[in-house]
């Protein structure tokens, strides 16, 4: 990063912790090794997380994963699992997984301020057993992404009631964003391809194609 654009860098930790402050006991307390109770409901009850990973050289990636019958099952306090439902096959989480085995984890519940925060360990599984208990419509996930818990807590509200996440429209957009195809158009330079074709070609995936 080129960072002689910047004329004030925060770099010793003296300095960031002078500016920051440290953290309470509570805050300090509340992370645990293992899921506990309260976190395995909320993960039941979590519909979508963001899944971060980085490579063998330090590339980052976060990628959504979502679905209404659950984001992630958990098989024991320490453990849990990801189904790979179908994509874009870009894989990029994938593959960093196979590179580090390192993730995070950050799941919301629509509505809910406060978020559960996971790090831990991953591989990624077949076993026909777990598969089989993530399918939907018959249709059992790809593979799965098998996290073993190192750390987790659960995190305040603050982000999410500053940014009124829950309470956006798309209505109270001054400047709507231009539609998915447009803006892949846009990017791609795509021959042979219009908006109206690909924008088809996108409602017929996500009508389609979900599992």
């Amino acid at each position: 990063m080129n960072t002689k654009r910047f004329q004030r860098l925060v770099t010793p930790v003296d300095e960031l912790t002078e500016l920051i402050g440290v953290p309470s006991e509570i805050v300090l307390k509340k992370q645990l090794a293992e899921l506990d109770s309260h976190m395995i409901a909320f993960i039941a009850k979590s519909p979508f997380l963001l899944l971060g990973t980085f490579s063998r050289i330090g590339r980052c990636d976060v990628s959504p994963r979502g679905d209404a019958f659950g984001s992630a099952k958990v098989l024991d306090s320490k453990t849990l699992i990801i189904p790979e439902r179908r994509g874009n096959r870009r894989v990029d989480s994938l593959h960093n997984i196979l590179e580090t085995g390192q993730v995070g984890l950050l799941f919301l519940i629509p509505g809910l301020g406060e978020t559960l925060r996971v790090n831990g360990r991953a591989c990624l599984i077949r076993d026909d057993d777990v598969m089989a208990s993530m399918a939907v419509d018959g249709k059992h996930p790809l593979v799965g992404i098998a996290v073993e818990v190192e750390e987790c807590f659960l995190h305040c509200a603050k982000a999410v009631i500053r940014s009124k996440l829950w309470d956006s429209r798309e209505g109270d957009r001054e400047t709507p964003l231009p539609c998915f195809a447009e803006m892949l158009i846009d990017q791609t330079k795509f021959e042979g391809e219009t908006v109206e074709s690909l924008k088809r070609q996108i409602e017929e995936s996500y009508a389609n194609k979900l599992y």
